[in-house]
């Protein structure tokens, strides 16, 4: 049964901590809670006691019925130091939510209460989940602590946007629903957290830098309702994205038909087609750093499609002629700078993906290809996981079964160092 620390700050969200502890428990997770003292003006202790069937600390120096054991532990003997002991029990500790007064104690090393006390003495993964008002949230101070926190090896998951809790604003900020919290748990606990310091390697090269990156598949016309299109979801770039904006790059996304929430902090074009989506590259390409063509872009469309609907009565066969449509990756690369970093994926079908990564590779004139075997069903489209190897000139590089959000993190490291 894996255990969960859970630290609440103070802050209006505290409300959705409480059902993050109850999916959390009802999916078999023992779990503790810290608060720090102004939590406690948003949510009471009880609460959380109640739903974890565990005592709720917030002083240091309060002493801990459980001491320092989980629902499922039996306690020691003899009484250990709180913070100490409460994240030696735990497998992960969270802090959901985290201010922007919390996310600064824990950049600067700061322990003056019980939560970022056990922060600092943690030696199991953690994870941070920012919500305040947009302003505090993108002020520089805020970007360059969390960006600190990451370089340490810290998961911090990209607040949503949205209404906020002041009267008329939106903004990004919003503490995620308490179901994305807890998959973000699930994930970190099944995948383990990035080494320390390896996305603080590249965080100052990125910050500032212009990333493109296509998402999701084209959908060529048939008719007026029917298309020929792909299986893929956008998951995949958008993890990349992710990725990138939380490395402080300034992202653009071009989505083809991605029906899933865009990450915080990027810009997004949605497009349907392959030539909306050559246009729109063409268009952000010239101002970009990097180009991450994630999309899976139709090699075919109808040669003439109809206007309205066709009809199935009177017919017995129905022929379609296709016609190939333009290379957007390829148009791309005869046009590229100097100093621009060019990454293709090639989604390929069992034997021989390597040898058709290798040839993209030459044959667009890219600085990587990602490459990876969609006919397994566990990993590629529609799923939350992935297992590619990256080819580049230097060699190739595999990066084993893992979130798709962590595989990101390692193909933006094997960019970092194609542009160093």
């Amino acid at each position: 049964m894996p255990r969960i620390l859970l630290g609440v700050s103070g802050g209006i969200a505290a409300y959705k901590s409480l059902e993050l502890v109850r999916l959390a428990t009802a999916a078999g997770h023992a779990v503790r809670v810290v608060q720090t003292p102004a939590s406690r003006r948003f949510v009471g202790s009880a609460s959380f006691a109640a739903l974890t069937g565990a005592p709720v600390l917030v002083d240091e120096f309060e002493r801990d019925p459980a001491r320092g054991a989980f629902p499922d532990q039996r306690p020691p003997e003899h009484e250990p130091i709180g913070h100490l002991a409460l994240v030696e029990n735990a497998d992960l500790y969270m802090i959901a939510p985290a201010s922007a007064n919390t996310i600064a104690k824990l950049a600067h090393g700061l322990a003056d209460n019980l939560l970022t006390s056990a922060a600092l003495a943690a030696r199991c993964p953690l994870m941070v989940a920012p919500a305040m008002n947009s302003h505090m949230y993108e002020h520089p101070a805020t970007q360059a602590n969390l960006a600190t926190l990451r370089a340490r090896g810290v998961r911090v998951m990209e607040p949503d946007s949205g209404r906020l809790a002041s009267k008329g604003e939106r903004g990004v900020g919003r503490l995620p629903d308490p179901a994305r919290l807890l998959a973000a748990c699930e994930e970190l606990l099944r995948d383990g957290p990035p080494a320390p310091g390896n996305a603080g390697e590249s965080d100052g090269a990125w910050s500032g830098l212009r990333v493109l990156v296509t998402a999701g598949g084209t959908r060529e016309p048939i008719d007026s309702v029917r298309f020929l299109g792909n299986s893929s979801s956008g998951r995949m770039g958008l993890a990349l994205a992710a990725a990138a904006a939380a490395r402080g790059a300034r992202v653009s996304v071009v989505a083809a038909n991605v029906a899933l929430d865009p990450p915080a902090g990027v810009t997004w074009h949605p497009v349907r087609t392959a030539a909306e989506l050559r246009e729109a590259c063409e268009r952000e390409f010239p101002d970009c750093d990097v180009l991450l063509m994630a999309a899976a872009v139709a090699d075919f469309r109808p040669a003439d499609p109809a206007e309205g609907k066709l009809k199935k009565a009177g017919r017995e066969h129905l022929r379609i002629e296709l016609e190939p449509t333009a290379d957007v990756l390829s148009g791309l690369a005869a046009d590229r700078r100097a100093d621009q970093t060019l990454v293709g994926f090639a989604a390929e079908h069992g034997d021989g993906a390597l040898d058709h990564g290798r040839a993209k590779l030459r044959e667009k004139g890219l600085d990587a290809v990602v490459v990876n075997d969609i006919s397994r069903p566990d990993i590629g489209f529609e799923v939350d996981r992935n297992e590619v190897t990256i080819v580049t000139l230097a060699g190739e590089e595999h990066l084993a079964p893992a979130s798709k959000r962590h595989i990101a993190e390692g193909i933006l490291e094997v960019v970092g160092r194609l542009r160093n």
